[in-house]
């Protein structure tokens, strides 16, 4: 199984609507809340290179936002990065 990280903040409808479809998709995740910890905001700002939330993880690598996440389901990405483990 994926490994799916979520940076997020409380009060976030991006974060709420990522974690939704999640899930949706029966699929667990691992939240990280930045509002609560200054130093997790500092890592997704490190490994990311992005400020806003969320910043989503597979398997530790980027994909970005909750756009971007919608787009890699719309064109069937998100199915296969899942698989590959």
């Amino acid at each position: 199984m994926a490994h799916i990280t979520i940076y997020t903040k409380e009060n976030c409808p991006y974060c709420r609507m990522a974690k939704e479809l999640f899930a949706a998709r029966h699929l667990t995740f691992e939240e990280i809340r930045i509002d609560l910890d200054e130093a997790k905001r500092e890592e997704m700002i490190r490994l990311s290179n992005r400020r806003t939330v969320p910043q989503i993880f597979i398997n530790s690598q980027s994909i970005g936002g909750y756009d971007d996440l919608t787009s890699l389901v719309k064109t069937g990405k998100l199915d296969a990065m899942l698989k590959n483990q």
